[in-house]
């Protein structure tokens, strides 16, 4: 079943088949928040709008409201923003009972327009940029992650101490392995597909215990959606199951980390704007520009597909995460990969983000660069081919937060494409990140100093 209409969930709602209604805002983790409406209020007033506090997008990971954003503070008293439902998203929550879900947009509690600093709303500004250039943006992401034999609960009970994945080996592409995970991954796909979202495949990963799930492209959009909704759906489904689901981007340091790469092109009325039969590889020069565009602005956009401390560890020669932004022809070494070389389908593929992204602010990135690669009639250089860890005179990428942070601060091409108010709010969320890193004592100090210093 497809997204259902208000009317729709009326009838459920009558026939007892929905009791509850999920009001889901984006939060700037690429969370889920919200309320648990009763069916009832929610048709007959919270379909079109409820409130939440506005520190909703201003928090930590762990939900603490730290200083320095503009928007928000104690200062300011802690308002409202409006929650506005997209009734065009409403769909069954097939794992739980009763349930449906509505995503929904932040708006200015008293003048009703969207919250710049709102994920959805940035990657909204940026689909809208791109209609104005004639483009509708098609993307795709792939989700990876890890499932583990405990639950959330039993592993916070043992320190995050003794991890043991669910099954106990490499699975990439394996049949035999992966069954042994088959009663959460198959739960997975068919609700996922029971509300609409086009799961194309599930396949075990290259690392042990690693998983990926992979959905159909469509606009930008729809696409961010659906992998925020995915990744929600990976976690409760696997707790139900009496097991951990995690995105973090690096979790073992001597294991290979997960991403969640990002295909893209840019179509119109008459199809793919990408594909150029007379081009090389079939790539058009707009595509050119856009691929240009993305190498070129590829350190601006870096805190947007790596937002944590954690989400750096992953860049890894040899582990199949990129360390120099480079583009080659299906080369899984590179920053950027062409895929679906000489066909209609030709696109490009970044494979920098981690699984620990939000999806709207990463595709929003990618699309200002591209934009403006356009805009600015960049020239591709030529594609890179062999090993790229090895290749020298290849820029790298940031390989910290705090050198990512300070390119993201006092990029131009970001200012000029999100705005002032955008960028100086997502930098402080990543000071705040590194502000309270620097705090921390971590085990690796204590064990390597605490007898020997």
């Amino acid at each position: 079943m497809a997204a259902l209409t208000l009317d729709d969930l009326k009838a459920k709602a009558a026939s007892g088949e929905i009791d509850t209604v999920l009001a889901c805002a984006v939060d700037m983790q690429g969370r889920l928040m919200g309320k648990r409406f009763h069916v009832s209020n929610f048709i007959d007033s919270g379909w079109e709008e409820t409130h939440c506090c506005n520190y909703l997008l201003a928090t930590d990971l762990e939900m603490q409201t730290p200083d320095g954003y503009a928007t928000t503070s104690w200062e300011k008293g802690y308002g409202d923003y409006v929650m506005k439902p997209d009734l065009a998203t409403i769909r069954l929550v097939p794992w739980l009972d009763g349930t449906a879900m509505v995503l929904c947009d932040h708006l200015d509690h008293h003048d009703h327009r969207p919250v710049p600093q709102s994920p959805r709303q940035i990657l909204k500004a940026q689909i809208a940029r791109a209609e104005a250039m004639g483009f509708t943006p098609m993307m795709a992401t792939e989700l990876e992650f890890f499932l583990f034999a405990r639950s959330f609960d039993e592993i916070r009970a043992g320190g995050y101490r003794d991890l043991e994945t669910l099954v106990k080996y490499n699975q990439d592409y394996s049949i035999q392995f992966t069954s042994r995970d088959e009663y959460i991954m198959r739960p997975i796909r068919n609700a996922l597909f029971a509300m609409g979202i086009p799961v194309e495949n599930t396949k075990g990963e290259a690392e042990v215990g690693q998983q990926e799930l992979n959905i159909r492209y469509g606009d930008a959009l729809m696409a961010a959606d659906q992998h925020t909704i995915a990744k929600h759906a990976v976690k409760e489904i696997a707790e139900q199951k009496g097991h951990a689901a995690t995105f973090l981007s690096k979790w073992r340091a001597d294991r290979v980390g997960s991403a969640a790469h990002i295909h893209q092109s840019l179509f119109s009325d008459k199809g793919n704007v990408f594909h150029d039969a007379e081009g090389a590889h079939c790539m058009s020069k707009t595509m050119g520009h856009y691929v240009a565009g993305l190498l070129k602005y590829a350190p601006d956009c870096m805190l947007l597909m790596a937002p944590y401390i954690n989400s750096y560890k992953r860049f890894v020669p040899g582990t199949f995460a990129p360390t120099k932004s480079a583009w080659s022809v299906d080369n899984r070494t590179a920053a950027f990969r062409l895929v679906g070389e000489n066909t209609k389908g030709v696109r490009i593929e970044c494979r920098i983000p981690g699984s620990d992204m939000n999806p709207y602010l990463a595709c929003a990135g990618q699309l200002a660069a591209g934009l403006a690669g356009i805009a600015e009639e960049l020239p591709l250089p030529p594609a890179v081919t062999g090993d790229i860890y090895a290749r020298d005179g290849i820029p790298e990428v940031p390989y910290t937060l705090a050198a990512a942070t300070q390119v993201f601060r006092n990029s131009a091409m970001l200012r000029a494409a999100l705005g002032d108010e955008v960028v100086d709010h997502y930098t402080r969320a990543a000071e705040v990140e590194q502000e309270d890193f620097d705090r921390a004592v971590t085990d690796y100090e204590i064990q390597r100093g605490f007898e020997r210093a």
